[in-house]
């Protein structure tokens, strides 16, 4: 994975067009990355957004908008999160549709892990999102000091479960701080910001149920 670029930098300078097409992924990007930057600008293509459109939507600038539709970076959770609000997906289903078709069985070693450097957040896809299923499964993980940030949500109205396996998880819901420990949980609609930390001192695990409204 590549160096991630923050979701908030300001638009590039006047006079870069916005209707720029994406030019195709460099060799060496990561297969994973690769296929999430052409996903990622299938989907602008199918509203008919340049990237200037975009921008103004998500508030992530032209520059990093393309630079993750050409797998120059590895968008970071946030951006992430911005982006599917836009396009009405959940984080898992865009993950997912970059993925192979997820069988009903899945086995631990066929599980999808996506990292996020930035914010020291590991995601494991433990039961992808598939058609016919409105619920999925997913198992985290913060390192001591990470602090992860959600500015919206990518569906309003989504109703999620948080059961802590080990460590301390900080959730904050609607401007209120819950701090759980082991066997926890936390059930809540995600209708704005959401904040995921760990104050550690070890690594905080847990397992996250995503179930569409």
């Amino acid at each position: 994975m590549k160096q991630a670029s923050g979701s908030g930098d300001p638009n590039t300078a006047p006079g870069v067009p916005d209707t720029e097409s994406t030019p195709g992924i460099p060799d060496g990007a990561d297969d994973v990355d690769a296929r999430l930057a052409t996903r990622l600008a299938e989907l602008r293509a199918e509203r008919g957004w340049s990237l200037g459109e975009l921008a103004e939507r998500t508030g992530i600038s032209r520059s990093t908008l393309s630079r993750a539709e050409r797998a120059e970076i590895s968008p970071t959770a946030a951006l992430l999160n911005r982006l599917c609000a836009v396009h009405g997906r959940t984080m898992s289903q865009l993950l997912g549709e970059v993925e192979a078709l997820a069988p009903q069985l899945v086995r631990a070693d066929d599980q999808a892990v996506w990292t996020d450097p930035d914010s020291g957040f590991v995601r494991r896809s433990v039961s992808p999102p598939q058609p016919g299923f409105r619920a999925e499964l997913v198992e985290g993980r913060l390192d001591p000091g990470a602090d992860l940030r959600y500015d919206r949500p990518p569906v309003p109205g989504l109703e999620q479960h948080v059961w802590v396996r080990e460590g301390t998880l900080e959730i904050t819901v609607q401007g209120t701080a819950h701090r759980l420990g082991p066997g926890d949980c936390l059930r809540f609609r995600v209708r704005g910001a959401t904040r995921f930390t760990c104050p550690g001192p070890g690594a905080a695990r847990y397992t996250l149920v995503v179930v569409l409204p």
